[in-house]
């Protein structure tokens, strides 16, 4: 059991962690075995997102002290929490995958760019495209106006040469 000073380190780091936190949600693992744990973690931290079971007491004094009082109604159970520092969609896609596979993981709520949202977000997060796809659309969209200036300025030139080989058969025929 951490004695007080460590109790309130734990506290200061929580703080900071929601605060800086691009996407947090809070799960319970309660019924998942430690192979089942330790495969999540293990795809958490490939993705760079830092899965820790925190204690509900002190997250619930970390909440408070940074105005984020709405999340105390999340706090039951065993909870772990997944903080992803770069990318609110990534682990929205890993847990919502995980939870469809292993019924066991229970999605309680989340956090995005300090904003809660609930399961149904947390899902339609998950759906999203991958910030990759995103940009492909984006340069795709781009491009298409410049390719279809192209084609149109070729057209008379592709015409002229239709027309003159029309002709170069008529003569030779």
């Amino acid at each position: 059991m951490p004695n007080r000073e460590e109790k309130k380190q734990i506290v200061e780091e929580l703080k900071d962690k929601l605060n800086q936190v691009k996407a947090a949600i809070f799960t319970d693992y309660r019924g998942l075995n430690v192979e089942e744990i330790t495969e999540l973690r293990k795809q958490l931290r490939e993705a760079g997102i830092e899965y820790k079971v925190v204690k509900n007491t002190l997250t619930r004094i970390a909440a408070k002290d940074i105005n984020m009082d709405f999340l105390e109604e999340y706090l039951n159970g065993p909870t772990a929490i997944a903080f992803s520092f770069e990318d609110p969609v990534t682990p929205a896609k890993i847990l919502s995958k995980f939870a469809n596979s292993h019924k066991a993981l229970d999605i309680k709520a989340g956090l995005v760019e300090g904003k809660l949202i609930d399961v149904e977000g947390i899902k339609a997060l998950a759906d999203l495209p991958s910030r990759e796809v995103l940009i492909a659309k984006v340069i795709g969209g781009m491009q298409a106006p410049i390719s279809g200036l192209v084609g149109v300025l070729n057209g008379p030139m592709r015409g002229l040469v239709y027309a003159l080989k029309a002709i170069q058969d008529k003569k030779s025929a």
